[in-house]
């Protein structure tokens, strides 16, 4: 796994001041998608939006509770097979 400095609450609380919600970003980045493909037909946008989102959730998560892969499996919802499977497959165990 990558040597990633996970973020302090501290640092989480500056960082919520500073960043619009998730669900802004996730608006703004499907707007600007759909617009860059002006009117061409695009494929594939749902695996896209999952793949982008999921590998760095999956990083900071990892980073966050120190690669211990029970409690990041808990936090995110998880079993911790499928959090292994999903690791394996970004290239991050």
């Amino acid at each position: 796994m990558n040597a990633v400095t996970p973020l302090r609450a501290a640092d989480a609380a500056v960082d919520t001041v500073l960043q619009s919600s998730l669900r802004e970003c996730v608006t703004r980045a499907v707007r600007r998608y759909l617009s860059d493909l002006d009117g061409k037909p695009g494929d594939g946008l749902y695996d896209l939006m999952l793949q982008e989102v999921e590998q760095p959730l999956l990083r900071e998560v990892m980073a966050w509770y120190g690669g211990n892969q029970s409690k990041a499996a808990a936090v995110l919802g998880i079993n911790r097979a499928t959090l292994r499977k999903k690791l394996a497959s970004y290239g991050m165990l």
